[in-house]
């Protein structure tokens, strides 16, 4: 292998439930980097030199300088950046990260060719080249997250649409460069005709060590082996407007995975309890209110950001999503993280930051200025903007 960088369930539902409780927050510095619609951001060392950098739509920013770099063109839609999705790979192995990224309504996948250390020192744009055309179009986000547990990730699109095709592309190697220079072709795998819709996760539901692909509208069981060729099987086990990504952890740590969902476009942050198989063989699960305070909580990060060894949850409000039409819409940006409570079984929320920083389609989680503290970027309409911790 080439090294690489890099519901027909039950419900048991709590109808008592506090809001979150406001504990002492780890104190972040908010520094704003850009403003346009775009939504997607990625972290990896761009032009090699040790330091981490940032991918943002249109942009780069380099590691401790945080000026924004040009990377490519991208064309405004319907109030949108035509970008839902921004990843760092090394598409040509040239020791240098390459960008793929998805967009809302075009079809195709494209790559943007890292152009080397002269060139990002000028501010040259990066060369696009054509990944994969998949053909599917009303695309809500990507993924691109290992999932058969081989060491590569593979790339998936969820589409706001219900009964489309729901499918995984596969990075594969080519025994020679491509007419791109790409040394890797994206294989098509379909683990469902008809079964998608409106948020996506890759974790273990069904508790046999593999990852499962959640869907808004249910969830596929990954087979016991072999998982390119063979079936997987569909649970329509929910009906959810759900977050890109979902979060699948064993919260209560009984040994199966619970579920961490925003409802992308409504107010409710959410967590069920894995409550074990019925009698028919279906999960049975316990919802939790975690926060209706604010709306449109669109995605989700699993980190620690409080320094206590444990992950926490890093959300927030998804600003103007669907240009301010949802219900909250128009209110203020915030970002909050929230601490698991293991005795009380549920979080306490601690304030990033409200009135300016809100969330877009992905949230980064690493130390950006090398101090040993685990910082946050974000990129949404309300700005891009980076939150170094104190």
């Amino acid at each position: 292998m080439r090294v690489l960088r890099v519901l027909s369930c039950v419900f048991a539902v709590s109808v008592s439930v506090n809001l979150p409780a406001e504990t002492t927050a780890p104190k972040f510095v908010a520094k704003l980097l850009h403003v346009d619609a775009n939504e997607g951001i990625a972290c990896g060392d761009i032009d090699g030199d040790g330091v981490k950098d940032l991918v943002a739509g249109r942009n780069w920013y380099k590691g401790g300088e945080w000026a924004p770099r040009p990377l490519r063109s991208i064309e405004d839609w319907n109030g949108y950046v035509q970008s839902n999705g921004d990843y760092l790979f090394d598409l040509n192995a040239d020791g240098r990260l390459d960008v793929i990224a998805g967009s809302f309504i075009p079809t195709e996948v494209h790559w943007y060719e890292n152009p080397g250390e002269e060139s990002l020192r000028l501010g040259k744009q990066w060369k696009q080249h054509l990944l994969v055309d998949t053909g599917n179009t009303s695309n809500e986000g990507q993924l691109m997250q290992d999932v058969d547990g081989d060491g590569r990730p593979e790339w998936l699109v969820n589409s706001w649409k219900k009964d489309v095709p729901a499918v995984i592309w596969r990075l594969v190697d080519r025994d020679k460069p491509a007419e791109s220079g790409a040394m890797f072709d994206l294989v098509p795998h379909q683990v469902g005709a008809k079964g998608n819709g409106h948020g996506m996760a890759i974790g273990d539901i069904s508790g046999d060590g593999k990852a499962d692909l959640l869907v808004g509208q249910g969830w596929y069981e990954q087979p016991a082996s072999d998982p390119w060729n063979q079936q997987w099987t569909f649970h329509a086990d929910w009906d959810l407007h759900a977050s890109v990504p979902m979060i699948v952890v064993d919260l209560d740590q009984d040994g199966d995975g619970d579920l961490i969902h925003g409802k992308g476009h409504d107010y409710g942050l959410l967590w069920w309890e894995n409550q074990g198989r019925d009698a028919e063989g279906k999960i049975k699960w316990a919802e939790h209110a975690i926060d209706k305070t604010y709306s449109q909580p669109h995605t989700l990060a699993w980190s620690d950001v409080t320094g206590d060894g444990k992950p926490d949850l890093i959300t927030g409000k998804r600003y103007y999503g669907h240009n301010g039409r949802d219900p909250g819409g128009m209110e203020m940006p915030c970002l909050y993280v929230y601490q698991w409570n293991a005795d009380q079984k549920s979080f306490d929320r601690q304030t990033i930051e409200e009135g300016h920083v809100g969330c877009g389609l992905q949230i980064v989680t690493t130390d950006l200025n090398q101090d040993q503290k685990v910082d946050i970027a974000v990129a949404g309409k309300s700005g891009t903007y980076l939150l170094l911790a104190e």
